[in-house]
């Protein structure tokens, strides 16, 4: 298994609003820039999912604002798979302020395993190599 480290940048100045605060709809980006990542990184980026004709539609996605993030405040994301069942999907994040080490948001989300009609796919029958990495990575804590 391959180590994972944490999505890391700084808040961009289009993702603020007028008091230079991360705008809340930005949260959810960054969830998804995480799990790409987390993906890359353990040998199965997106492109070679989509490949395999693997789709992972988002089911449901919500997120706890905490403390807000601002204009080039740098951040990192920890993602974790906390649920996995050959079909469905379901990650948790925590937002972490690199400058105060402050939480400043968590948030999960769900998704499920598709083929490119949209028509669900069992993993372990269908890919049992994805299978194994996603059963591999659940509980996996990514640490820096």
């Amino acid at each position: 298994m391959k180590k994972i480290y944490p999505y890391e940048r700084k808040v961009y100045y289009y993702e603020t609003d007028k008091m230079k605060i991360m705008h809340h709809s930005n949260y959810i980006r960054i969830f998804e820039e995480s799990r790409v990542s987390f993906l890359e990184q353990a040998g199965l980026p997106f492109e070679k999912i989509e490949s395999m004709g693997i789709m992972m539609p988002v089911l449901s996605v919500n997120c706890k604002y905490i403390k807000p993030l601002i204009f080039d405040e740098p951040f990192v994301v920890y993602p974790m798979i906390t649920k996995f069942t050959g079909i469905r999907l379901e990650l948790e994040y925590r937002v972490i302020s690199r400058i105060t080490g402050d939480l400043c948001a968590e948030g999960k989300s769900s998704h499920c395993f598709t083929d490119s009609e949209l028509k669900p796919l069992r993993t372990k029958i269908n890919y049992p190599d994805v299978y194994q990495l996603f059963k591999d990575y659940t509980g996996y804590v990514v640490e820096d």
